[in-house]
Formats: C-alpha cells, structure tokens, sequence
C-alpha cells in the first residue's frame, strides 16, 4: 500500500523498513484479521469466542464508524450474504458492503456529512428490537466520525471544540472524556439506544490502553468518566471550549443532564465487545519481517506516548546505546515500537506527530541507522502523508529542520527532502507504528 510511484527506498535498509510497514498495515487491515476472527457455519456466526444462531433473529444489521469501519462493514457483508438486513456505517474510507449504507464522513474534524449519518445511524438504532442482531463496528476515528452533538451543542461548536482539543497535547483517553460528554452516541449512549437487540462491537484499537471505552468514544462501553471530569479536563488542558459546550458540561456536573451509563447499567445486558485487532497487531507483523530478514528484533512497546519530540530522542538513544555498548543486544538490530504520542502545537506549520517524531529523530540518529514512522491509517495529522522515512542523511540543513520543528512544520522540511511516506487510506487504524533498524 505503500505509493511506490511517490515513495523509493534508497538503499536495502530502507527497503526493509518499508516492507515491514506494509505487513504490519496489511496484518491489521479488516479483511486480513476477520478472516482469521470470525466464520460462518450454516446458521451459526462465531466472532472470536462468541457464537450468534442466525436464525434466531429477524434482523441482522451493521451500525457503527470509524476510519476502518466501511472495509469492517464490506467484510462483514461478503460472509453473511442476504443474511444481512441491512444497516449505516459513518467513514471516510466508504467500501461496497451489500446493504450496509455508507456515509462519507469527514476526518479528523466533523462536518454536517458526520452528524447526519451519526442521527440516521441513531434512529435506525431506537428500531433495532429484541429480535434483531446488530454487528457493530467501532474503530479508530470513530470519535470524529460518529458526531451527534448533545442537546444545545451545535456542529459549529464541536468543530471548534475538536480543533481545541487536537491542539491541546491531551492524551487521547482524555479529549474523549470530553467527547463523551458532549454527545448523544459516546460513552455507551449507542448501547442505550440499540437495547434490547443483541449487540457485538468489533473494535479495531487506536488507543495505547487497548480500552473499548476509549476507542471511537466508547460508544458500546460503559463510562467510568464523568461531566466533573471532564471539566476539569478542559481546565487543565487549558481548553478554550465554545461556551455551549461550558455550559453544557457545568449542567451536567450540576445533575441536570443525565450521566453517560456506567457499568451495570441495563443498556449493556445484551452487549458483547471484542477487541479484533490493535496496535500489537500491526507491531509484531512488522518485528516478524524484520526477524526474517536477519534483525536481532525488539518490541520496545505498543504504548510509547507523551509528547513526540521526546519520544523521538528516547527511540535515538535506543539506537545510540546499541551502536556503543551491543545493549539490550547487539547489532544488527530492529527497534519496533507503536502506541500514539502528542503534539502540544504552538506553530503555525503542517505536519503530523509521525512527521515530527521522524523529523526530530532524523537531527540525532547514529550512521547507519533508518527509521519509519507512519500513521497506520495513511493519514498523519491533517496531511496527506502516513509519516516518514528518514535517516541521519534526511538533514542537509540543521537550523531549518530546527526551525521546522519549532513551527510545527515537519512536512514541508520532509517533503523537501523527499523523505515523506504515502500510503493513501490503508482501510485500519491501530495507531503507529515505528520501525528503526541499526546496522552493524
């Protein structure tokens, strides 16, 4: 999937990185791990460990969204045939799926394209009846994707809120905490909505804790957050919130707007989530290429996250301490790592965090030493790039790469240097993913 007419490896090392990258992305892609997670047998659907007599049900519909959720749908619509009744599916990487619906959404901002498809999904939802099976993807992106602004939010106002939020350098968990509590579908809400149909969520992880809950929002899950928290998220993120959404959350703070549903509540009585594919998938795909291809290999962890630039100079002394001492082993040797890391933005240029961690690395990486960071999605940041390819070689110009950084403007240094990678929408999203080989 990588664009090989925009993307050329240079040398065998960089050939290695890109191929691990692609088996990490295709190992996480939904046709890939739904062949392996779920079969038809006759009547009986099995997804992981669960099992669905078909014919017990007069329904069967697909509900849900994400960037990964249109390709989930379309497999899902292959294997069960005119079995399948129907359903809507929010995504912006939309894919034929027999009766499912697509909407294309925008991402990672909502546009009036998300919040439409996000209500239609809704009242297709308060249908669904105790006789009804709904197979529920829920992926990464599905935050954005599957918008329903709460009673006195408008879109104008999530936007805002969203741009914010991105900028703000909060972890993940935490700008959905927010998102959760201005929406109509986060925070278990769609599982109140679809009671009593039976209801399994396939979840395709972007977040480091692997927590359903965070995933997409937790639309399926329930909440152990609160409007308090919430809040106070927006305080110590120094949040500029649009004042709808202020007041919204001291409302409900104050008891007057119901709490998300938490664990217990009824809404999940008839609710099964299954955790299909995460970020250790993508990860040890990638460590397996590596491994075949004669690399000492080390997961270094599918949870590095905090602020990018630092991650990027924790992945070099990594790198640094294997060239000089052979530890944790010696060369040569591939460094896998995933999770997602932040960036607190105070520039003004374009980029992504796969970009700037790439960037950041490329000013101190020992000779010898190649490293690939992407976006598993094909889109890091708001850009048209999935991350980057880069060595110590990428920087003929270190005050300007400096400077690019400090603008948040890693692109345009990469892109100059032809350093950027390009995969367009792979179909997944499992967070990043990191390949760093250290020759001898």
């Amino acid at each position: 999937m990588i664009d090989r007419h925009r993307v050329r490896a240079e040398t065998p090392t960089e050939e290695r990185v890109l191929e691990a990258i692609e088996a990490g992305i295709t190992a996480a892609h939904p046709r890939t791990v739904i062949t392996e997670a779920i079969a038809l047998e006759d009547e009986t659907l099995r997804i992981a460990s669960e099992r669905f007599d078909l014919s017990a049900y007069d329904d069967v519909y697909v509900l849900g969204g994400g960037n990964a959720a249109g390709q989930v749908a379309s497999s899902i619509a292959d294997l069960l045939g005119d079995r399948l009744t129907g359903g809507i599916v929010v995504t912006d990487d939309p894919a034929s799926a027999g009766p499912v619906e697509m909407v294309e959404g925008d991402h990672p901002t909502p546009t009036e394209s998300n919040v439409d498809g996000t209500r239609r999904l809704l009242e297709l939802a308060r249908d669904c009846d105790e006789d009804t099976l709904v197979v529920a993807p829920v992926t990464g992106g599905g935050s954005a994707l599957l918008a329903a602004p709460a009673e006195g939010i408008t879109l104008s106002d999530l936007r805002g809120l969203t741009d914010e939020l991105l900028r703000s350098g909060a972890p993940i968990a935490t700008i959905n905490t927010i998102r959760k509590h201005v929406s109509s579908i986060k925070g278990g809400q769609l599982a109140r909505e679809l009671a009593p149909a039976t209801t399994v969520g396939l979840v395709f992880s972007d977040v480091t804790s692997g927590d359903p809950s965070v995933v997409a929002s937790g639309p399926l899950s329930p909440d152990t957050t609160t409007y308090e928290t919430a809040r106070t998220a927006l305080e110590t993120y120094d949040v500029d919130a649009p004042a709808a959404v202020s007041t919204h959350l001291q409302a409900g703070e104050d008891g007057d707007v119901a709490e998300t549903p938490v664990d217990g509540d009824a809404a999940f009585d008839s609710v099964s989530v299954c955790v299909l594919a995460d970020n250790f998938t993508a990860v040890s795909a990638a460590a397996d290429v590596c491994e075949d291809a004669g690399y000492e290999t080390v997961i270094l962890s599918t949870s590095v996250r905090g602020e990018t630039q630092a991650a990027a100079k924790t992945h070099v002394a990594i790198a640094e301490e294997i060239r000089r001492t052979g530890n944790p082993v010696s060369p040569p040797v591939a460094i896998v790592s995933g999770g997602e890391t932040t960036v607190t933005i105070t520039g003004d240029g374009i980029g992504g965090p796969n970009q700037e961690f790439a960037l950041s690395a490329a000013l101190e990486l020992p000779d010898d030493v190649v490293l690939g960071a992407v976006d598993t999605d094909g889109i890091d940041g708001p850009t048209d790039s999935a991350g980057a390819l880069v060595s110590n070689e990428t920087i003929i110009d270190r005050i300007a790469a400096h400077a690019a950084l400090s603008d948040n403007d890693a692109y345009t240094y990469l892109e100059d240097r032809d350093a950027l990678l390009f995969t367009g929408q792979t179909g997944t999203n499992v967070n990043d993913l990191r390949v760093m080989l250290v020759g001898e």
